[in-house]
């Protein structure tokens, strides 16, 4: 028996989807039959042909900077000049630029994580998540609700060497992702965040084979994640499957908590 989701003709923003976990959750709605507006910094538009070829109800594709509210705003404005609404936003965008706090060897500082470091990630991770839930959320709230899930991440629960700025942002996201199930639900918008394990994306496959044999070895499931895996929990959790399904975070992770 088919689980009916009901999200078909519903109106999906993806932010980060040219590539990765982005592309795949794009897809993913598509099959659903939902209107889907792939947005990325750099050029999605290759993207509409296959998501209405996947099955999407329409589809559209913007160059957007998250971290830029003019940016964030035009984007907003194109689609609810196009469908009416915003009905699910998946804010999926983010980037890493790793460094050690200090570096310290031989006696001496040899390196420490940048101004330049910290703010790129801060921008995009965090500072990106905010600008587009505050923007969406007002047409949310008109339309009588909604879904907002957020990419946080494993490392935003439990840490991770070098990633000062990147798990700051994650378990930012978290922070917020509950404060606004508080703010929004009784506006009837659900938010929700997904904290990914190690996810086989193109950027994750180019890392030496025994980094990624390790990142196996401390996964009990076995096997690295795949995009659509986190496609998959998060066309559930905008989905009237999960209507009571709310100030969550959902480790899609293949058990990697527990076998750390």
């Amino acid at each position: 028996m088919s689980i009916e989701t009901g999200l078909a003709g519903r109106s999906v923003i993806v932010t980060g989807a040219a590539a990765g976990i982005g592309r795949a959750t794009a897809l993913r709605f598509a099959k659903e039959g939902a209107k889907v507006a792939a947005w990325d910094v750099a050029d999605a538009t290759t993207l509409v042909d296959e998501l209405k070829a996947a099955g999407a109800a329409d589809a559209s594709a913007a160059k957007v900077n998250v971290a830029d509210p003019a940016s964030v705003a035009a984007a907003v404005a194109e689609v609810i000049d196009k469908w009416g609404r915003v009905d699910v936003l998946v804010n999926n965008a983010g980037i890493v630029r790793d460094a050690q706090l200090v570096k310290y060897k031989d006696g001496a500082v040899v390196a420490t994580m940048t101004d330049e470091q910290w703010d790129a990630v801060i921008a995009v991770n965090l500072k990106g998540v905010f600008l587009c839930t505050r923007a969406v959320t007002p047409h949310m709230i008109a339309a009588g609700g909604g879904v907002v899930l957020n990419a946080s991440s494993v490392v935003g629960l439990y840490g991770n060497f070098g990633q000062t700025n990147y798990v700051a942002t994650k378990a930012g996201v978290i922070g917020m992702t509950q404060t606004w199930a508080r703010e929004l639900g009784k506006f009837r918008i659900r938010v929700n965040a997904v904290c990914p394990g190690f996810v086989a994306t193109e950027i994750l496959k180019a890392m030496p084979a025994k980094v990624l044999e390790g990142m196996v070895a401390h996964t009990p499931i076995g096997r690295m994640g795949e995009p659509e895996d986190i496609a998959n929990a998060y066309v559930w959790l905008a989905s009237d499957q999960a209507g009571f399904v709310h100030g969550a975070v959902l480790s899609v992770d293949g058990g990697l908590v527990t076998g750390t």
